[in-house]
């Protein structure tokens, strides 16, 4: 059976949302810099200013390390976050 983040493929389900394929990717990077991360940046980049879009662009920089882009997408959907990348990847996960 497979789940919305079953990883053993090499392209997220079809049936995932734009901001969950980007996650998966995220994931499937093992939240690190590559190819992975790229094709979610380019995706979460698609319609920015919708939160979830913006959620997952601001989980993207805090993964590349660039903080003040970080903090301004952060800022872009009202901030908090959790105290780990990992942590809020599960946590966008559980609302998008």
């Amino acid at each position: 059976m497979t789940t919305r983040w079953d990883l053993e493929f090499d392209a997220p389900p079809d049936a995932l949302s734009i901001p969950q394929q980007a996650l998966w990717w995220l994931r499937k990077g093992n939240l690190k810099l590559g190819p992975a991360w790229d094709q979610a940046h380019v995706l979460c980049q698609q319609q920015e200013g919708t939160l979830e879009y913006d959620l997952v662009h601001a989980l993207a920089h805090w993964i590349e390390g660039d903080l003040a882009n970080r903090d301004y997408w952060y800022r872009r959907v009202g901030g908090g976050r959790m105290e780990t990348p990992e942590l809020e990847w599960q946590r966008i996960a559980d609302v998008v």
